[in-house]
């Protein structure tokens, strides 16, 4: 069935015949489980986690945080595993969420689902070359503290470097030894904001002279409504934490068997993927309680050298994960356009200059324009997160599973489409609510 086919009438239809592979510009079935499960994981622990102890740990504290987390972490394992279990429904390969979509409901699903995924992917790649901008004004800042390199100028920087790389880069499997690169910078940043962090803590325990001074603060802030909203707008987050919002994409890209090994693939990223990314995210905050930043090498103190080393890691990291949650995007334009064959050819070269440049340079323009990190996290998690990973995720299998479920069970997946449905709209409000706080409080191309 093409693009955006009809409903079907039997999900659970056995088929015969080989399983169909849509048309695609990109390569399928050429990775192995444990390329997949790192390109999972370089998604987890992108430079995002620089964030968590300051968006999702300050907004709900001690328990609420690492609580939430944890819950998070298995309601996102047991959500992306529903995916994962129907993606060769009705004996098609579903390489695309949209396709998905699509083929369960129809026509309008498939468009809704794209509008969806492609505002998700948007905000992401927006986020990252935020990121991507602050580590370089951070390290900037290290060496020489005169606002000369403001943060917008960082932000073209970053966007510049990000197209040249989505030139370079064919699609998402021809990352390869990136991968590693990735997989190798994010431990620096990782290691040195949580060695730092504890450095910084311990010492906050005693006074030169051994006395104790006074106890961390991790009073959650704010009052009334203001802390209401914000700790919705950390719910959002949390989702954000573990989930892309493309896994029939990179699920494509996995070897037969696909649903076995995106299993493992999955079982990985949600056990020793997830270790990096609350290391950093506890040890920030039991460093630095309320009064953590929201980019944690801006609070922790240590040599120059190595500070400057974590934030170029942190920097270089995503611009290679951008790559990552903008290839559904470029597989979307290249098969369109009919872009095949070697990736050095000059009409595929002088098409991803054009194009792909196009696209990012928009990308850099609203990046700079509203550079208020935490708030792109939360409503990302708000507007697409908790609808296409929870909702749809959750409806979807039903639809497709129906003849084999229980009351019982059915009546489970509807508890969680009400819920996260409930929580969707809260969080967009509240994503809103801190954006429009932000606009006020500083002006557009913001030097924050």
């Amino acid at each position: 069935m093409g693009k955006g086919g009809g409903a079907i009438s039997d999900p659970n239809k056995v088929h015969d015949d080989p399983v169909e592979i849509p048309d695609t510009a990109h390569q399928i079935s050429s990775d192995s489980w444990l390329q997949v499960a790192f390109v999972l994981t370089n998604g987890v622990n992108s430079a995002f986690v620089l964030g968590y102890s300051g968006t999702v740990m300050v907004p709900l504290g001690w328990i609420g945080g690492v609580v939430g987390l944890i819950l998070a972490a298995l309601v996102s394992l047991y959500a992306n595993a529903l995916i994962a279990n129907i993606h060769e429904l009705g004996g098609t390969r579903h390489i695309r969420y949209r396709d998905l979509a699509g083929y369960v409901y129809g026509k309008k699903a498939y468009k809704l689902t794209w509008a969806l995924q492609y505002i998700n992917l948007f905000m992401i790649n927006t986020g990252f070359i935020i990121l991507a901008g602050s580590a370089l004004k951070a390290t900037y800042t290290l060496f020489r503290d005169d606002a000369q390199l403001k943060l917008p100028y960082c932000i073209v920087i970053a966007g510049f470097v990000c197209a040249m790389f989505a030139i370079c880069i064919p699609h998402l499997s021809a990352l390869g030894i990136w991968l590693a690169v990735s997989t190798v910078f994010g431990l620096v940043y990782i290691s040195v904001a949580s060695v730092l962090s504890i450095k910084d803590g311990n010492i906050s325990c005693f006074t030169v002279s051994g006395i104790h001074s006074p106890p961390r603060d991790y009073t959650i802030p704010g009052e009334g409504a203001s802390k209401v909203f914000e700790t919705i707008g950390a719910s959002a987050n949390l989702v954000f934490a573990y989930n892309t919002g493309m896994l029939p994409e990179i699920q494509a890209t996995i070897k037969q068997p696909v649903v076995k090994n995106m299993m493992k693939s999955l079982y990985f990223q949600f056990t020793v993927g997830v270790i990096p990314l609350y290391l950093i995210t506890f040890s920030g905050y039991w460093a630095y309680g309320s009064s953590t930043e929201t980019y944690l090498l801006n609070s922790v103190n240590g040599p120059v050298w190595v500070k400057a080393f974590a934030n170029i890691s942190a920097f270089l990291q995503s611009v290679i994960a951008l790559h990552i949650f903008a290839s559904p995007m470029y597989e979307y334009l290249d098969t369109r356009h009919g872009i095949k064959g070697s990736a050095m050819n000059i009409k595929n070269l002088s098409y991803r200059i054009t194009v792909r440049g196009g696209y990012l340079v928009f990308n850099t323009f609203i990046a700079a324009l509203l550079p208020f990190l935490g708030d792109f996290m939360s409503l990302t998690g708000a507007i697409s997160t908790f609808p296409l990973t929870f909702i749809l995720a959750n409806h979807m299998y039903m639809v497709a599973k129906k003849n084999k479920l229980t009351c019982l069970q059915k009546l489970w997946h509807w508890i969680n489409i009400v819920f996260f449905s409930i929580m969707s709209i809260a969080a967009t409000v509240a994503a809103l609510r801190l954006i429009s706080v932000d606009s006020k409080t500083y002006h557009v191309f913001a030097d924050i």
